[in-house]
């Protein structure tokens, strides 16, 4: 598809030349049935080159790539127990959707970890071809609970849009208690440029239940930009874990009803054109058809 030069992917420009770069913005969350529910909070994210984090450690004295610092970046807090580099990681993931080659560049978008600690509800992948273009995205979700699942999505053509990335899949992995597992997850995603914007909508059979989204501008990662973002926004990781638990608890109250935690899936799913490719079951999605 011919992206047009008024559209959105278009002004927000090519990705990042920077081996990493911050992103800050804003997290917020909508939930719509059976009680309305919403928050939201300053964050910022960063974006880093799995193929330089050499050089990402180089950017400034307070970032450190695997090592401890006021904002650091650990392989190990994304990769699996096979004890190799986060981008042989991901080179083995995508092996795994029978795509063509290796990824040319492979740009990771998560939380930092601030003075060691860290927790990721979601980090994204995207995964570019020699000529620039995306080629896959790949969605790691984890859950207090210490649980990961990722979801991997090779690019089809009707996945992009003058919007940006367009893809579907049926949620495999208990993450709230609150929100039972027969859902599907639309991802609405524009990728790293001068701007970085993520949806997502939760829907179930009768339509959207919760609403995801994540837009930050971005930032140098120079060490006067760390300390600002560090001053306004202390504790981040904190912060996201106590947010978790203290709007958990204003659900509670307001009487959603709990579900129990269903047994783990496994580690990682393949999702083309909105239905999954990998796996034992039926072909037919829980809930909804392929995307559209």
């Amino acid at each position: 598809m011919r992206v047009s030069s008024g559209s959105d992917m278009a002004k927000n420009g090519a990705s990042p030349v920077a081996a990493a770069v911050l992103y800050a913005g804003r997290v917020m969350h909508q939930r719509m049935k059976p009680v309305g529910h919403r928050f939201s909070y300053d964050v910022f994210s960063l974006m880093i080159d799995l193929d330089r984090l050499d050089e990402a450690d180089g950017l400034s004295r307070v970032f450190s790539v695997n090592r401890r610092n006021l904002l650091s970046f650990h392989e190990t807090d994304h990769t699996s127990d096979s004890g190799g580099s986060l981008r042989s990681y991901v080179d083995a993931l995508l092996v795994e959707t029978g795509l063509p080659g290796r990824a040319a560049r492979v740009l990771l978008v998560c939380y930092p970890r601030i003075l060691g600690l860290v927790f990721n509800p979601l980090a994204v992948y995207y995964c570019y071809g020699d000529a620039g273009a995306l080629t896959a995205m790949i969605y790691e979700v984890r859950n207090t609970f210490g649980e990961r699942h990722t979801y991997v999505c090779p690019i089809e053509l009707d996945d992009i849009s003058n919007a940006g990335i367009r893809q579907q899949c049926d949620k495999l992995f208990h993450v709230s208690p609150f929100i039972p597992m027969a859902m599907r997850y639309q991802f609405r995603m524009l990728p790293p440029g001068e701007e970085i914007r993520w949806r997502i909508l939760e829907t179930d059979k009768d339509g959207p239940l919760l609403s995801a989204t994540f837009s930050g501008v971005q930032v140098p990662l120079k060490t006067g930009k760390i300390l600002r973002l560090v001053a306004r926004i202390p504790h981040l990781t904190l912060k996201i874990v106590a947010g978790i638990h203290w709007e958990a608890l204003k659900l509670w109250v307001k009487g959603v009803r709990t579900i129990a935690r269903p047994q783990a899936p496994e580690a990682m799913s393949v999702w083309r054109d909105g239905r999954r490719t990998t796996h034992i079951f039926s072909d037919e999605s829980q809930v909804g058809g392929p995307a559209e």
